[in-house]
């Protein structure tokens, strides 16, 4: 979503093909330059072949065909004393669109980009999850074909969805599962039906996967294994692997912290039915409680919070104190969480983490107090850069790891003239 193309997302190794246009077998020479070309690690025929080991026939046969696709293009970009003049290969903007859906408790963010991850337009809508997928869905693909048509994209087609969900996601069937503050949603075909709507296939994640992608990708210091920690409505974590992909576990539940049980809580109900789980005890919500403040109003429903976020800044003492409480909470768990995956950076995110620094501080102190050296020492603990736009630019670098994949090259090449 940034002109600025510094890194560029691991293309990931096989992953389950979601609904969509099947895809063709792609020969390894052309998927090799294609990945090149896309990650900006190669601008030429010659650099090509050079990081590629492919023989220079064979770079420019591929080149050839992917020109002819319309899926690359080929600038000069210099004059030539003698020869023939430099020329860069660059993904085509004509290629084709990638549109990406994040859906908060509180509003629903959409964008569209170009094949590179370029933001071409981006909106938010005013359509909160409890809207549920019957309504919430058409409507978000209403917008998207809306966004294209305004730009002048209506002939370049979306070759990619992503759809970000704050619940846990069974990314293999692209459905939220069992989905506490989502009515209505619990094993809804979301990618199925997002496919249904705009034609191209569709993956679902989880919102706080997405936002780690996005730190990993765009935020400062983003060096990975990166974990990225939730603190909002819930409590979530998502982790970058060095190779740049998520981990999401067996069946899409990794992550899921905010039902880690918490010692002596046990009178505490959760949403999710259980008690003494931590996002019962320590997320806005509960902090909320503990001050007795409405979490929301008819007309607003980030009334409590915003109201939080301003006691906090004007340094309220019992406000900062909950908030204190809550991040000893948090930090126990975190701690576990460094000993068993030994991140290099630790994202903090949520609007309290915005809005004072408690929160992070105690998270800090307690992870330092007890984590072991080994997984400390250059541990960097810190809040994010990107705010509430990690989600979104997440769903991008996820939307461009997809397209470039061997599955996604081979509908890119299938559908491409």
């Amino acid at each position: 979503m940034h002109k600025e193309r510094e890194r560029r997302p691991a293309v990931p190794s096989a992953r389950p093909a979601p609904p969509g246009t099947p895809a063709q077998p792609v020969p390894v020479a052309l998927h090799t330059v294609l990945t090149l070309v896309a990650r900006s690690e190669a601008a030429s025929r010659a650099e090509i072949a050079r990081r590629s080991g492919l023989a220079r026939s064979t770079v420019g046969h591929q080149i050839d065909e992917l020109l002819r696709r319309g899926i690359i293009t080929e600038t000069v970009v210099g004059q030539s004393v003698r020869g023939r003049p430099p020329r860069t290969l660059t993904i085509s903007p004509e290629a084709g669109t990638l549109a990406v859906v994040f859906v908060s408790p509180e509003a629903t963010g959409v964008a569209v980009t170009d094949l590179n991850g370029d933001l071409i337009a981006q909106d938010t809508l005013d359509l909160r999850v409890e809207t549920g997928p019957d309504t919430l869905l058409p409507a978000v693909a209403e917008r998207v074909r809306t966004l294209l048509t305004e730009h002048g994209r209506t002939g370049s087609p979306v070759r990619q969805v992503v759809v970000g969900l704050p619940a846990p996601v069974d990314f293999v069937r692209g459905c939220p599962v069992r989905p506490p503050i989502m009515p209505g949603w619990d094993g809804f075909p979301v990618a199925a039906r997002m496919t249904e709507l705009l034609g191209a296939p569709t993956l679902v994640d989880n919102d706080v996967n997405l936002m780690a992608l996005g730190e990993a990708e765009r935020g400062t210091g983003g060096d990975v294994p990166l974990l990225c920690l939730s603190v909002g409505t819930g409590i979530g974590a998502g982790l970058v692997t060095a190779e740049g992909t998520v981990h999401r576990g067996a069946d899409g539940a990794a992550g899921d912290v905010g039902h880690t049980r918490v010692p002596g809580h046990d009178e505490v109900l959760c949403a999710c039915g259980k008690t003494g789980c931590l996002e019962a005890v320590a997320s806005c919500r509960a902090i909320l409680a503990a001050l007795d403040m409405p979490e929301h109003t008819p007309d607003d429903p980030a009334h409590g919070l915003r109201l939080l976020c301003e006691r906090l800044a004007n340094g309220d003492a019992q406000a900062l104190h909950e908030v204190g409480r809550a991040g000893v909470e948090i930090g126990e768990v975190v701690a576990m969480l460094v000993l068993a995956f030994n991140p290099r950076t630790l994202i903090l995110s949520g609007p309290v983490a915005d809005a004072c620094d408690e929160l992070l501080a105690s998270i800090r102190a307690v992870v330092y107090r007890r984590a072991l050296s080994l997984a400390t020492r250059k541990l960097v603990i810190t809040t994010s850069q990107l705010g509430a736009r990690a989600g979104l630019i997440g769903a991008v670098v996820l939307a461009v790891q997809q397209t470039f994949s061997p599955d996604g090259v081979g509908r890119l090449l299938g559908s491409a003239r």
